[in-house]
């Protein structure tokens, strides 16, 4: 079943009525292509970073990465799990993350986290807006996941600023 303006579904068995599947695969894709943007921009300025803290920040990058991975899977399976196909590319990532665009031609520490934490933020803005679409849905199971990812964002955020402001 598909119509112009909901994404194709797959048969499940899941009891949540369409019109919620459909506008919680929404968010979720919403959500998803702003991860794997995210992750890419970490990517970036682990492979940039330069200077007297580069090993400590290249570790702290390299484990922020890994996190936003399993952040994407654990979106992705949910996308599925309500019968939707998943849109994870790079491509479609470009086209549609809501994220700036990381700043060319960073090698200082300082500025890389500076820049993401001004990517962080925004994120983690905007999943505490998904924790409440998915429970005013009253989708529980979506509700728990950004409240999950949601928290583990925020204590990240923290240990950006942390690193700024010490």
């Amino acid at each position: 079943m598909q119509t112009s303006d909901q994404p194709f579904l797959h048969s499940t068995r899941s009891d949540l009525p369409l019109e919620i599947r459909v506008y919680v695969i929404q968010l979720l894709q919403q959500t998803l292509v702003a991860t794997i943007d995210l992750r890419s921009q970490v990517k970036q300025a682990g492979w940039n970073v330069k200077g007297r803290e580069c090993l400590q920040l290249h570790t702290l990058f390299g484990t922020l990465v890994t996190e936003l991975d399993a952040y994407a899977d654990l979106l992705a399976e949910r996308i599925a799990v309500l019968g939707g196909l998943v849109q994870g590319t790079v491509r479609v990532a470009a086209l549609q993350s809501p994220l700036l665009e990381y700043p060319g031609g960073l090698v200082a520490g300082d500025a890389h986290v500076r820049a993401l934490a001004e990517r962080v933020a925004p994120y983690a803005t905007a999943l505490r807006a998904d924790i409440t679409h998915a429970a005013d849905v009253e989708d529980a199971v979506t509700t728990a996941l950004y409240t999950d990812i949601a928290h583990r964002v925020e204590k990240r955020l923290w240990g950006l600023d942390a690193y700024l402001f010490c």
